[in-house]
């Protein structure tokens, strides 16, 4: 064995062992012997979902950019408005990120005029927050742009195709939820639908 071939696959190293003249058709056949070995990642459910959900964040951020608004600032509002009043610390468990992050994203928000701090009542060293009468044209258009981009990717479905695939996906979620307890999911009947908006 070479010093170069103990760093490569076994495979690979046996075939750089074999005399030149019989090593090409080797190296030919481990390689599709290796590639049939291997699952496709095209579907892989979880990578299959992650893509999906990185292209519609991808498209949607796409269309939104002429507004001004972040794809982070989209989620706020779209949060707020399900959930106006809520404090800063409940937003940043909303939204899954740190507390220091969602305080400088409001910041920015309230400055652009789309949401104000009101001092909350019960702690005097929390505020709630609140969208403005600004914010609500630009939820609008949000929602607006969310259906442009879910149509770019049911484009061929039909109506019937389209619910099928979505109640199977609430079925992966509310089996993941009720598992492991992660989420409170809400019944499709009383979610509104501005939680479309920014996919």
């Amino acid at each position: 064995m070479t010093a170069n071939s103990r760093h490569l696959h076994p495979i690979l190293a046996l075939s750089a062992m074999l005399p030149p003249e019989i090593r090409l058709d080797y190296d030919k056949r481990a390689y599709y012997i290796g590639r049939m070995t291997q699952p496709s990642l095209d579907r892989s459910f979880g990578f299959l979902l992650h893509d999906i959900a990185r292209l519609l964040r991808k498209r949607y951020e796409q269309r939104a950019r002429p507004l001004g608004l972040t794809r982070a600032q989209w989620q706020v509002l779209a949060h707020l408005q399900r959930h106006e009043g809520i404090n800063q610390s409940g937003l940043a468990e909303l939204l899954e990120i740190e507390p220091i992050t969602i305080a400088r994203l409001v910041d920015r928000m309230e400055e652009a005029g789309l949401v104000h701090r009101r001092a909350d009542p019960a702690d005097r060293r929390a505020n709630r927050l609140f969208l403005t009468e600004r914010a609500k044209p630009m939820l609008e258009r949000g929602r607006v742009l969310g259906d442009e981009v879910r149509g770019e990717a049911f484009a061929g479905f039909g109506p019937a195709e389209r619910e099928g695939l979505v109640d199977l996906l609430l079925r992966v979620r509310g089996n993941l939820s009720e598992k492991r307890g992660d989420d409170d999911v809400e019944p499709a009947a009383t979610r509104p639908k501005i939680l479309e908006t920014a996919p």
